[in-house]
């Protein structure tokens, strides 16, 4: 098999020649050493190791090249080799390159010419990059094949499940020559969709999320029965938690229903989380705690969805709907929250067809020229306005407040009003939404009652409210009105211990009325709705589930 190829492209000669010699003497024994002095060049010849099926680890390329710049050939990369890691070249501190950079190709390093002395400027670097790359193997889920119409909402929850667990994959709609033969070889029509061929070619017709992990290689059975940790919920919070917990030593396994990341992992751009100056987008930072909790030894299992959640003595049992069950000593809730539904007429019959809840990447270069609709006012929401604005034509954000100040981060406030091309509509809310095969209309109308106005549209992403799943709780695990699970001085109403706690001691800051069961994140009541608190509480978690351990239980 091929060595995997490290490429660099620099239209100097002389510089392309050193660093490909540098990179060579280091690397040369395990890596082919590839060097291109276009972008133009470097884009064919990654065109030629696609079609050979060799690997591409590392990108490194200059900023200012003629024809196409570093920024552009990285960008047209990312669609050949996802994977390989993105270095950009320039002879000096271009502030305004590197960000742009970091917001268009997720870079994963910025590296000054000249790098002398390779030992101290270069190979770190490299070595860095290898590491990650190697940490995240292939899966055997490239040439995955989705048939479906382009405006049907279980085609695009094939789709949307695929991409949020960063499953590569070929989009055919039902018109495309190639979907044709694909429904022709597996004995279908045009109405037997989502079709979704494996790379096995084992046909699957509109697969549950559950199906489609299996086949797609996705782990979505434990290794055992008992564990010391069972952490449900892949958000930051969760995956905060395995990572400690599978760190200290804890067996531990977490459960994500659809896809880790959560609502972060969603997020085009988080500004704001510590150690990130530049931002990181939520994929990314999901895919490195990812990495992080199974370094240590986590198991990550999707598609599971509990159902229940029983006590029998010192072991916290999960029930899953497929009629499963996992056992453990403590659990940790970190289920998040999920956005709140709009009842407005005529957004559900549309949903997946021009109406999201949350941020649909997977529709982003569908938006290019159009007018995109949003509605919230919270970070989420802000952060998905700066998003579409590099395809959309126009933004419009709608908001039932006066303005975004008490809802959202100063940062995005100051980023939204210096982007001409989207547009605040503050105290008005969506009244309905019209459209046949897909969304076409929407009606906004002033929250004071004013008359309404019908504005074409044709996407309409949603971010409100925050709904807890915790209805699977009921009747063992205490929460509040709104379904937040309740914790620690929460618990402590009156002179009464919580119902079903059995303790001589109160409950611990993060545990619920269930001894050994504990909150983390959003799905806790009067938690902070932040990425880093959510991480914060994960580990805090944690280190409360040894000091429950060491006490006996």
């Amino acid at each position: 098999m091929a060595k995997p190829a490290i490429l660099t492209v620099d239209d100097d000669p002389a510089v392309s020649r050193a660093v490909a010699r540098d990179l060579r003497r280091q690397y040369g024994e395990d890596y082919r050493i590839v060097r291109a002095d276009s972008g133009q060049e470097a884009l064919d010849t990654l065109k030629e190791l696609k079609l050979r099926g060799e690997q591409v680890a590392v990108l490194l390329a200059d900023y200012r090249m003629p024809a196409m710049n570093g920024l552009q050939f990285l960008e047209a990369a990312m669609d050949l080799f996802p994977r390989a890691r993105r270095v950009l070249l320039t002879a000096y501190a271009d502030t305004d390159a590197a960000i742009q950079a970091i917001n268009i190709v997720d870079l994963d390093h910025y590296l000054l010419k000249p790098w002398h002395p390779p030992e101290e400027k270069l190979y770190p670097v490299i070595d860095a990059m290898l590491e990650a790359w190697k940490a995240a193997p292939d899966r055997p889920s490239a040439d995955v094949k989705i048939v479906g119409h382009r405006w049907s909402a279980p085609s695009f929850a094939v789709r949307d499940f695929l991409a949020r667990n960063m499953i590569s994959y070929r989009w055919y709609t039902t018109d495309d020559a190639e979907g044709q033969r694909l429904l022709t070889a597996a004995g279908l029509t045009p109405n037997d969709v989502p079709l979704v061929v494996t790379t096995e070619g084992k046909p699957l017709i509109n697969p549950t999320e559950a199906e489609l992990a299996t086949h797609v290689g996705l782990t979505t059975t434990p290794t055992t029965d008992f564990y010391d940790l069972v952490v449900v919920g892949g958000g930051p919070a969760g995956l905060g938690a395995a990572v400690y917990g599978a760190s200290e030593g804890l067996r531990t396994v977490l459960l994500e229903q659809r896809a880790t990341g959560g609502q972060a992992g969603q997020s085009s751009r988080i500004e704001n989380y510590l150690g990130f100056p530049d931002g990181v987008s939520g994929a990314q930072l999901t895919d490195r705690a990812r990495r992080q909790a199974i370094k240590f030894g986590a198991e990550l299992l999707t598609a599971c969805r509990a159902t229940r959640l029983d006590i029998q003595g010192n072991t916290r049992i999960l029930h899953f709907e497929d009629g499963t069950t996992i056992a453990s000593h403590a659990v940790i809730l970190a289920t998040g929250v999920s956005y709140r539904r709009l009842t407005a007429p005529g957004l559900e019959h549309l949903h997946g067809r021009g109406v999201y809840y949350g941020s649909a990447a997977t529709e982003a270069p569908s938006c290019t020229d159009q007018d995109v609709y949003i509605v919230g006012g919270a970070n989420s929401a802000g952060q998905a306005a700066m998003f579409f604005s590099r395809y959309a034509r126009n933004v419009h954000l709608v908001i039932r407040a006066p303005n975004l100040n008490a809802s959202m981060s100063q940062y995005l406030i100051d980023q939204i009003a210096a982007v001409p091309t989207i547009t605040i509509h503050p105290c008005t809310e969506i009244a309905a939404a019209h459209g046949e095969e897909h969304l076409e209309h929407l009606e906004l109308r002033p929250v004071d009652g004013g008359p309404s106005r019908t504005v074409p549209a044709t996407w309409l992403f949603i971010f409100i409210g925050a709904e807890p799943r915790t209805d699977w709780l009921d009747g063992t695990v205490a929460r509040d009105p709104r379904g937040f699970v309740l914790t620690g001085p929460d618990l402590l109403t009156g002179d009464e211990p919580p119902p079903g706690w059995h303790l001589p001691r109160d409950p611990y800051h993060l545990e619920s009325n269930v001894p050994g069961v504990f909150a983390a994140g959003d799905v806790r009541a009067d938690s902070v709705k932040r990425v880093a608190s959510a991480v914060g509480e994960g580990a805090m978690a944690v280190s409360l589930v040894h000091r429950y351990l060491l006490e006996g239980q």
